[in-house]
């Protein structure tokens, strides 16, 4: 069975918020994925599924 070429005709960017606790790096990230969306550019992701990350 032969592998799929992959397609890199669309654009990739990996983009990392660093600050401190609470100071809003969440609803930054839903804002840029918001506006990016109504775009074009980015599949929404609404606030309260971008935390998604194991509680220490």
């Amino acid at each position: 069975m032969a592998k799929e070429m992959f397609d890199r005709s669309k654009p990739h960017v990996n983009v990392g918020t660093m600050g401190h606790v609470d100071h809003g790096k969440t609803t930054l990230t839903a804002a840029i994925t918001k506006v990016l969306g109504m775009q074009g550019g980015a599949d929404f992701r609404a606030f309260d599924t971008i935390d998604n990350a194991p509680e220490e």
